[in-house]
């Protein structure tokens, strides 16, 4: 139902204020700016994200089949079943899922989002075999698309990269901020999304966010103690060294378990193009609504306005210009990327003002809520995605703010 409210009121939204802009402004270019954006967007969708999604899905399905014939999906299940069963307390613990899960959320953390997306999708099918009515999103769906978009990650990669395009002087510094970011709004989900699940608050649960997040400084602190240039060596290097060593270590332990490792990719791999095909529809439909939505002037009308609210407030509004990239970033993750490379592009700014820092804190801490929802729900064709948005959505805000106030904390 939160889907369906959404999409039309992008739509009708976009329409209205093409009407004023026509009946008041004049502006004759304005229908046909709409038009050439719902062509466009209904193209991209299928070639620049759906196509280019495939060839990753088929290969990752396929290892994950393998992995999942090795035993190794449930062992992975069991060593951290005492964290998961607590978050997916309607899972059980020796469910494939569970591993799938941890499979997703690793990938993520290290900015691999190549893997990590046949990874979600996998889990949200393994978790959608659980759901006793089909069509309306579980408990457990929630909890893992909502942390999903919450963007854990741990070595934003590609926030560093694009720094480093812009010629940034500094590209890493805004490394920890990222990370700081990314955990407070992985931790907002977990309680706005815990909470209203009404999931168990024991001494376990909280060992374990907390081992997490211990976890997570160590590595800070590690990171921030190397010299700038082996920083972004080391961020370079990791992430895609694990990714390799997983995809080896998931080949050979299907050997070493005797699985005809080739036959189960190939069985896994038929899956990967099925799963594709069947999430166009609500691609399409999801990003041809924001594209309007944003090409209408509606984005930037709300942009506009909670910047003028917060002047109103008289609080320090040195952040407002990169606050367009946090707005945009729930609603397209090319967006937001565009409008972070304006701010590096601008004279005013560029990638190592307090606004193109923060701007990139703003890109690396959070994920695109409403493509996952489409993608993620779409695969296994959820309509009523209850609670998901909004939820998803509040964190995205929490997340938001503690970017603002650690960005502040760091760069001034």
């Amino acid at each position: 139902m939160a889907l369906n409210i959404v999409w039309v009121a992008f739509i009708l939204i976009a329409f209205i204020i093409a009407v004023i802009k026509f009946v008041v402004l004049g502006d004759t270019t304005i229908f046909k700016t709409l038009v050439d954006g719902i062509f466009d967007a209904s193209k991209s969708s299928v070639l620049d994200v759906a196509f280019p999604l495939a060839g990753s899905m088929v290969f990752f399905l396929g290892l994950m089949n393998i992995a999942e014939k090795a035993g190794a999906i449930n062992w992975l299940a069991r060593r951290l079943s005492p964290f998961m069963k607590r978050l997916f307390p309607g899972v059980p613990q020796d469910h494939p899922a569970m591993g799938e899960m941890v499979m997703n959320f690793s990938a993520n953390m290290l900015g691999l989002d190549n893997a990590a997306t046949p990874f979600g999708l996998k889990a949200m099918q393994s978790l959608e075999t659980l759901n006793p009515e089909k069509g309306t999103a579980t408990n457990a769906q929630i909890m893992f698309l909502v942390l999903h978009t919450s963007g854990l990650t741990v070595i934003p990669l590609t926030i560093i990269t694009y720094r480093l395009g812009a010629n940034s002087a500094d590209a890493t510094s805004v490394f920890i901020p990222c990370v700081l970011a990314t955990v407070c709004a992985t931790l907002a989900s977990i309680i706005i999304t815990g909470s209203i699940q009404k999931i168990k608050w024991d001494k376990v649960l909280l060992l374990w966010m907390l081992s997490l997040l211990s976890f997570v400084g160590l590595l800070l602190f590690f990171i921030q103690s190397l010299p700038p240039e082996a920083k972004t060596t080391f961020s370079s290097a990791a992430g895609n060294f694990i990714l390799l060593l997983i995809v080896v270590t998931i080949i050979a332990g299907g050997a070493y378990k005797k699985v005809s490792v080739f036959d189960a990719f190939i069985e896994g791999a038929k899956e990967g193009f099925n799963v594709v095909i069947k999430i166009i529809p609500y691609l399409v439909g999801m990003l041809v609504a924001i594209r309007v939505f944003r090409e209408s002037g509606a984005l930037g009308y709300l942009t506009d306005g909670i910047a003028y609210l917060l002047q109103l407030t008289g609080i320090n509004t040195e952040f407002v210009p990169a606050l367009p990239v946090a707005i945009m970033k729930p609603f397209s993750g090319s967006g937001s990327r565009g409008l972070m490379l304006d701010i590096f592009a601008n004279p005013l700014y560029g990638p190592d003002s307090f606004v193109g820092k923060l701007a990139s804190t703003f890109q690396g801490s959070a994920d695109t809520t409403f493509y996952i929802i489409a993608l993620y729900f779409g695969s296994v064709g959820i309509k009523k995605v209850r609670y998901a948005v909004w939820a998803g959505l509040m964190a995205d805000m929490l997340g938001v703010i503690a970017a603002i106030i650690i960005g502040y904390y760091f760069f001034k």
